[in-house]
């Protein structure tokens, strides 16, 4: 592509408009870019609104296949690729994932979370590297996230797992994009020209931030990763964790504290073992054998041990 067409298809794209009547922002009062910029993000959430329909049906089939044992992988460039690395990397403590079922691939690799790879977002080629390194399967999910919707290594990553069978789910911030065409499930978030032109970590990253917290926490939540809106399978690895883990317990079985310290301690500090064990009146080893025999789901395990 020439600079002349990538100038031509920038200048098509929402997310690159020119809002004339933003011209003098810099001359404003603080206050009121602030007051611009508030207003700017109110609309995202009704953006993403648009679009739930769509990432519920994405939630539902990446969440059948890490039922199988798939992975979530999120690839992207720039503040997408960061948003999805973010997102990724928040999965082991909220959920206690193991730190390879939900990856975050950005674009010219671990340096380019804190500086700009030059040219590492326009490589289809790179993309299909870092798939290939991870030995993708038909049980993973590969969601492309971009904001313009053209980024090589994003939509490349696409297109590439869906030959190797993968679930691909495609997520941009403009309608009839390259990525969602390449992606069996479209995820389009329109939140218009950004306050300042083409800044699309404003907006734009809010949008992906939002989308990207559903796509991972209702799949978690699909998993059995929660108990009602508790984080049970938390994993306790500083004192605030332990802490929250104490109180976890607490809210559900209301239980006091010496019954819980036993319970947290008998299974280990694992919260969905603790609550299952003070619940259906078993000991630690028994919660355990009930939850693996129902796929870590609580309150499946619990029905199962009353009934």
């Amino acid at each position: 592509m020439t600079s002349h067409d990538l100038r031509s298809q920038l200048a098509s794209l929402t997310t690159e408009a020119f809002r004339p009547e933003l011209a003098g922002i810099d001359q404003l009062p603080t206050l009121e870019i602030a007051r611009l910029m508030n207003g700017e993000d109110a609309g995202v959430p009704g953006a993403v609104a648009g679009q739930l329909p769509r990432i519920a049906a994405a939630v539902d089939a990446v969440a059948e296949r890490m039922t199988r044992g798939g992975r979530l992988v999120y690839a992207g460039a720039g503040t997408a690729g960061r948003l999805g690395v973010l997102d990724a990397s928040e999965c082991p403590p909220t959920f206690n994932t193991d730190p390879d079922q939900v990856v975050g691939l950005i674009a010219g690799g671990p340096a380019a979370m804190v500086t700009s790879v030059e040219g590492a977002e326009d490589s289809a080629e790179l993309a299909r590297r870092d798939l290939d390194a991870l030995k993708i399967t038909p049980d993973d999910s590969v969601v492309g996230v971009s904001a313009s919707g053209r980024t090589p290594y994003a939509v490349g990553a696409v297109e590439h797992a869906r030959a190797l069978g993968a679930l691909t789910v495609g997520l941009a911030c403009n309608e009839h994009s390259a990525l969602g065409a390449a992606a069996e499930h479209r995820i389009e978030v329109v939140v218009g020209p950004e306050l300042i032109t083409g800044s699309t970590r404003l907006k734009a990253g809010t949008a992906q931030k939002l989308v990207l917290n559903m796509l991972s926490t209702i799949t978690m939540i699909r998993l059995g990763k929660t108990y009602g809106n508790l984080m049970v399978d938390v994993r306790a690895s500083n004192a605030k964790l332990r802490a929250r883990s104490h109180r976890i317990v607490a809210l559900a079985t209301g239980a006091g504290d010496a019954e819980i310290d036993r319970a947290l301690t008998e299974t280990g500090g694992e919260v969905k073992d603790a609550i299952l064990a003070l619940l259906a009146g078993v000991d630690g080893p028994t919660a355990a054998r009930l939850l693996q025999e129902s796929g870590g789901h609580l309150r499946a395990a619990l029905a199962h041990a009353s009934g």
